[in-house]
């Protein structure tokens, strides 16, 4: 089950964001994330605070989150998105985080295609997000579920990590 993540949960995808920053650290990164920076244990709590945190939970376990919201940073207006729309049309994934010990369970993909069905209730006509250039399990994920590449950007996220962005999009 797919759900907005409730005060509760903050612990659980904490330790989430922990747990793959450190298998990172061992194994090599598709993020570029860091452990202090990004993302926090503050994240989690501002996505619970502003209702934009969802969370997929099964057999009363929590294995995957992502924040949901109207935001595109500053970094999407250099982006040439083939599929215009307002700002109010356009839902965007930030930070979707499926832990190591709930990878290759198909718990990303069904984030996503949430993702799509929550934008389409809301009215929204297009789905945009952003990756670093090196996540390929991600990217090609996207791709499969028939998001385009719409754009590479340079950023300083955060204020911290300087890093290549890849930025995708969806007609809903």
């Amino acid at each position: 089950m797919i759900r907005r993540a409730v005060e509760k949960d903050i612990d659980a995808v904490e330790s989430h964001y922990t747990e793959l920053l450190i298998f990172e650290k061992e194994h090599g990164s598709h993020t570029n994330w860091q452990l202090g920076v990004y993302p926090t244990r503050r994240v989690a709590q501002n996505g619970v605070e502003n209702g934009t945190l969802y969370v997929m939970e099964e057999n009363g376990e929590l294995c995957a989150s992502m924040l949901l919201n109207q935001v595109q940073l500053e970094s999407y207006a250099s982006i040439p998105w083939l599929y215009e729309a307002e700002p109010d049309k356009v839902f965007v994934i930030h930070t979707l985080c499926v832990p190591p010990s709930h990878a290759g369970k198909g718990a990303g993909t069904r984030m996503v295609q949430f993702a799509l069905e929550e934008a389409a209730r809301r009215g929204c006509n297009v789905m945009r997000l952003d990756t670093w250039e090196n996540n390929e399990p991600a990217a090609n994920m996207y791709r499969r579920l028939g998001f385009r590449y719409a754009g590479k950007a340079s950023v300083l996220f955060e204020n911290a990590i300087s890093e290549n962005l890849i930025f995708f999009e969806k007609r809903i």
